[in-house]
């Protein structure tokens, strides 16, 4: 009997989502690593918040490249729960450095693809267990309180980063955004921004309003087309601006998978060690 309920309820299995989650961390940190690494003057304002000079800010660019590309391997390599909680706090506090620098808060919300992402994996896993010992690469199935609780964090996130999105350009009027649209209309950029912006806002109000897959997925596809513009852009490195834009794309991408799938009956027993 218990066999044939689960059956008919359909277990949500663990085993793509953790994948799923854990690249969308690695893509993030190795393209802001990338970035440590190269050195990047747009992050000496972020230094001066914390009252560091700009001449330490050049030296400690390339030591915070480092550490971010190290736990990009480290998602893939040796995945525990000190890790994703880290992660969290990192991407949380360096989306905070934007509008702390004077940047606004849409530079915030539109990094919500950053941290919602360290934040759903320890949403399924929990705070519970072991904090360095890796993490089996199959997690155990979904109750649906879980479930409920990583597609709104999820939910989320996706509505944060395509709002944060839209308000820089409705509200910030980013002149680099505003560079992005010149391929499209170059006698007048800012007009297609503030289109587009509209678009973005509405997007962001439907995905939170109806959780619809296809709708999702689209919201998927959008982020990966506008964030890749940075190609064409003449910006420098800008296949890592794409890359480092990996959690966008994922949490749309888990949203959308989660809602395809039945909803669990199984009871849910966090992670064990591997």
């Amino acid at each position: 009997m218990a066999h044939s309920a689960s059956a008919e309820t359909g277990p949500v299995p663990v085993t793509v989502l953790p994948w799923m989650l854990r690249a969308g961390m690695a893509l993030c940190f190795l393209g802001h690593g990338a970035f440590g690494l190269m050195t990047k003057a747009a992050w000496v304002p972020y230094f001066a918040v914390a009252g560091v000079p700009s001449p330490w800010a050049w030296r400690l660019m390339p030591w915070i490249g480092a550490m971010d590309v190290a736990l990009a391997l480290l998602a893939f390599l040796w995945p525990c729960r000190a890790l994703f909680a880290w992660a969290a706090v990192w991407t949380v506090w360096t989306a905070l450095l934007r509008p702390f620098a004077g940047q606004g808060w849409p530079e915030y919300f539109e990094r919500a693809g950053n941290y919602g992402v360290p934040i759903a994996v320890l949403a399924i896993i929990g705070l519970r267990g072991h904090w360095f010992v890796r993490l089996p690469d199959c997690w155990p199935e979904m109750t649906n309180a879980v479930r409920r609780r990583v597609v709104l964090i999820l939910q989320v996130a996706l509505t944060s980063l395509l709002a944060g999105h839209a308000a820089c350009a409705l509200m910030l009027q980013k002149p680099a955004l505003a560079h992005h649209y010149e391929i499209f209309s170059p006698s007048s950029p800012v007009r297609l921004m503030l289109a587009v912006g509209w678009f973005e806002a509405a997007l962001a109000v439907a995905v939170l309003v109806v959780r619809v897959p296809a709708l999702v997925g689209f919201a998927c596809l959008w982020k990966l087309a506008t964030e890749s513009l940075f190609l064409a852009s003449g910006a420098p490195a800008p296949v890592f601006e794409v890359i480092e834009r990996g959690g966008s794309y994922v949490v749309p991408l888990a949203l959308a998978w989660l809602l395809t799938r039945p909803v669990a009956a199984a009871s849910f027993r966090h992670p064990q060690t591997a």
